[in-house]
């Protein structure tokens, strides 16, 4: 712990939460059911990658585990969800391709506020 008595942050401790999913859309029930889960991952302060691909920061694997538990109770009856955990470091290793084009770099991380 450090001096003030919080734990030092490091990209070794703070995660990312990556989820993924496939939900039918065939009827206009599992399009309402879709459309829920994805208005609800947002309301979780979830941002959109690509349709299906959803992701946040957390401060730490506690957090991160919450966030994924509170996923878990949003999950409709049918489809495939997944929550997947990346370090801080881990993520800083992505690349991301447009097209031919290559960034280097994650998209900046979010500027969120945490009140303790």
């Amino acid at each position: 712990m450090s001096e003030n008595g919080f734990k030092q942050l490091s990209g070794y401790r703070i995660m990312w939460v990556w989820v993924l999913f496939d939900l039918p859309v065939l009827t206009s029930a599992e399009r309402k059911w879709a459309t829920r889960f994805r208005n609800d991952l947002l309301d979780l302060g979830f941002e959109m990658v690509q349709f299906s691909v959803y992701l946040r920061h957390a401060w730490s694997k506690e957090k991160a585990e919450s966030y994924a538990r509170q996923v878990g109770d949003l999950v409709p009856d049918a489809g495939h969800v997944q929550v997947l955990f990346f370090t801080d470091k881990q993520y800083a290793l992505s690349q991301v391709f447009h097209g031919k084009r290559r960034s280097k770099a994650p998209a900046e991380k979010p500027a969120q506020l945490v009140l303790f």
